[in-house]
């Protein structure tokens, strides 16, 4: 077996490639020359604050900079609000276009992405945001990227100090009020007259998802002091901190929008890989797909005498194959393969045909079973990270270097790195796979936490609800259609997400916001869906932006 090392991250001419800028498929709109002014019925939106997290500040293309930020949702609602008695929005801006933070001179966040023709790549410049050198002044937009629910009540969220610890957030630490501050006890401070609360709970299974869930369900767990950066908030905990939230933001009858959690799994950080990229037409994977097919029957025989012919492994010589994944729900058959395997007579003279010596099909037994104890084939149902795409099908050094160790120098050099290779003969590791049983962790978390949403919305007259769940799923399946332009969750090309696969670009915040002011009129009768330039207009929003913009 040779190295099978196909860089597979331009699934983008798989996936349905369509201009996000022309369609040609619906009529022009033509503009109204009438004039409907816009009526506001009493809201105050004199001192409007934004609450929330990554979407919130305007996070774009895996980064936060000056042109993002200025088409973030809640910039663009302001917009909207001083038509009538909007004030003065001020946002805790960035040095540059580039994207990235330096804490003291050195880079601790990459700039932003761009599309380089074939797929996101890292601009190529240096971040000029310190973040120890704090944003002066009065601020609107608390959009703090990374923070989790209970982030937004801990002391010392903002602590510059503890930046480098992992105990604060650099964002944050830009402009909040003091070391020792938290986010709400500075928006409080504020004293808003309307508040939009938005994303409150996404990277409560962000985290985990973006693992490939790795991290730990911390259902049950009420101490959020204890978790790690990967794990799912306990619904409890997120009530607890979002009931709280939404009561100090009305307790001076201040009205304001609150937003659901999507179910994050639609995004095209998750569905842009598929489970089957081995090519056979590729002359390096092809030609060894007899060789692989050998390795893998004796293996399959275990699987199917276990119960599981599901998990058998078969390359395909004329159609896509799925790729190999190491799942931590299968039964383990680590003792089955090894005992298996010793007892077939065919067993020997296969490790003789890689050209070891008999007396080593012990030990090869005992890698192989170690190798595929927890291994199934992939299925339509597994979902991959986008990183995935750029390490499918090269070698695994590590794991190479430790089956030369294990073997004691017996497997050479070349033969550990045949076997492996990531997806084909190395499985998969978990942090590339959210498995159906993780992402049913996520979808569960998701729905309690908008169970909480739901109810707290509906209990205060003070608070609209939209649904930004709904609009996610109908991006994902149908398509959304936002003026002259249809919109999905497609990487690059479906116009909504941006080159990360899980933020919205400037077009998707400006479709966000329209959702938010629509759910107003529902909810405190005001008219922004009709009114004359009361909604954003999609052509005035870009889906991506130059990398000559710094």
């Amino acid at each position: 077996m040779k190295l099978y090392n196909k860089y597979l991250g331009l699934f983008l001419l798989s996936i349905g490639v369509v201009s996000c800028d022309v369609n040609n498929d619906l009529d022009p709109i033509v503009e109204s020359e009438s004039n409907i002014e816009l009526n506001v019925n009493g809201l105050d939106f004199s001192n409007y604050v934004s609450v929330g997290a990554s979407f919130t500040a305007g996070f774009t293309d895996n980064a936060l900079f000056i042109a993002a930020q200025e088409n973030s949702f809640p910039n663009i609602l302001a917009s909207k609000f001083s038509m009538a008695n909007g004030g003065e929005f001020n946002q805790p801006l960035m040095n540059d276009n580039i994207g990235g933070l330096l804490l003291g001179g050195n880079v601790i966040q990459a700039p932003r992405l761009y599309f380089n023709g074939a797929g996101p790549a890292v601009l190529d410049a240096m971040p000029t945001t310190e973040i120890t050198i704090p944003v002066t002044g009065s601020m609107n937009n608390y959009g703090v990227p990374g923070a989790k629910s209970f982030h937004f009540v801990a002391q010392g969220y903002g602590n510059v100090q503890g930046v480098a610890l992992g105990l604060a957030n650099p964002y944050f630490a830009r402009f909040a009020s003091s070391a020792s501050t938290t986010v709400m006890a500075d928006v409080m401070a504020k004293n808003p007259s309307f508040f939009t609360l938005s994303e409150i709970g996404g990277n409560d299974v962000l985290g985990y998802a973006l693992s490939g869930g790795t991290g730990v369900d911390q259902t049950g767990n009420l101490d959020p002091t204890t978790y790690g950066g990967s794990d799912i908030t306990d619904p409890n905990v997120f009530a607890s901190v979002f009931s709280n939230m939404v009561t100090g933001l009305t307790a001076n009858g201040a009205k304001g929008v609150v937003g659901n959690v999507p179910y994050i799994t639609s995004l095209a950080h998750f569905t842009t890989v598929p489970h089957n990229p081995l090519d056979p037409t590729d002359p390096t994977f092809g030609a060894q797909i007899p060789l692989l097919n050998s390795v893998y029957a004796a293996i399959n025989q275990v699987y199917t005498a276990a119960g599981e012919p599901e998990r058998s492994i078969v390359f395909s010589e004329t159609a896509a194959s799925a790729m190999v994944i190491f799942d931590e729900d299968a039964t383990d058959l680590t003792t089955f393969i090894i005992n298996g395997l010793q007892a077939s007579p065919t067993f020997v003279p296969f490790v003789e045909s890689l050209g070891l010596p008999a007396q080593a099909a012990p030990l090869v037994a005992q890698l192989l079973g170690n190798q595929y104890g927890k291994a199934r084939v992939a299925t339509e149902a597994d979902l991959f990270v986008l990183p995935s795409s750029s390490i499918i099908g090269t070698v695994n050094e590590d794991h190479a270097a430790n089956l030369i160790a294990q073997s004691n120098g017996l497997l050479p050099a070349s033969l550990a790195g045949q076997f492996s290779a990531e997806g084909v003969t190395l499985p998969l590791a978990d942090k590339w796979v959210l498995t159906p049983q993780e992402q049913e962790k996520i979808k569960v978390a998701t729905d309690a936490y908008n169970t909480t949403i739901n109810a707290v919305a509906s209990a205060n007259e003070n608070v609209a609800l939209v649904d930004l769940n709904a609009v996610l799923q109908q991006a994902a399946t149908s398509g959304i259609i936002f003026d002259e332009y249809s919109m999905n969750t497609s990487l690059v090309f479906g116009g909504l997400i941006s080159l990360d696969g899980v933020h919205l670009t400037g077009r998707g915040y400006a479709l966000m916001a329209n959702k938010i002011l629509e759910a107003m009129d529902a909810e405190f009768g005001t008219n922004f869906t009709v009114a004359t330039n009361g909604l954003a207009k999609a052509r005035n929003y870009p889906t991506n932006y130059s990398p000559a913009m710094q």
